[in-house]
């Protein structure tokens, strides 16, 4: 009986884990500053096979930068470019304030916040996911 269990709780499990990875919560957080770097953050949920994160765009930027915040010595937070991201089947990965984030460099001036605008995500697997992105301005609560 417990095999029986065990084979339909498998079962169960894999039915709720999505077939295609997907993309969402997408919100850009405007620069305080015009000139100064925007940030864009997004939950990724992979699919029933692995994958790897290998380029962010967005067109409102000239540039779009993978990034993870990290603590160093003595609690300071330090950030660097990222190349990549592994992203699990069935598992997810944040991109959240304080963590791993999309630098968005030179956001065109028209973007203001409560646009929504295409950020576009790039894996290894050559597939392309477009997310639209709710804008908020630098003092704004991020979105629900």
């Amino acid at each position: 009986m417990r095999i029986v269990a065990g084979i339909v709780a498998v079962a169960f499990l894999s039915a709720c884990q999505p077939a295609e990875t997907t993309v969402d919560g997408a919100w850009v957080r405007l620069p305080a500053v015009t000139g100064q770097p925007g940030a864009a953050y997004f939950k990724v949920q992979g699919g029933k096979q692995a994958d790897t994160l290998v380029a962010v765009s967005a067109p409102f930027a000239i540039r779009a930068e993978m990034h993870e915040s990290m603590k160093g010595d003595h609690g300071m937070i330090s950030m660097a470019p990222v190349e990549d991201i592994p992203v699990p089947a069935g598992g997810a990965v944040a991109f959240e304030p304080g963590g791993k984030h999309v630098m968005l460099f030179s956001v065109g001036p028209n973007v203001k916040p409560g646009d929504t605008v295409p950020v576009t995500l790039a894996f290894a697997s050559g597939k392309k996911i477009e997310a639209p992105a709710k804008v908020v301005g630098a003092g704004d609560p991020a979105p629900k």
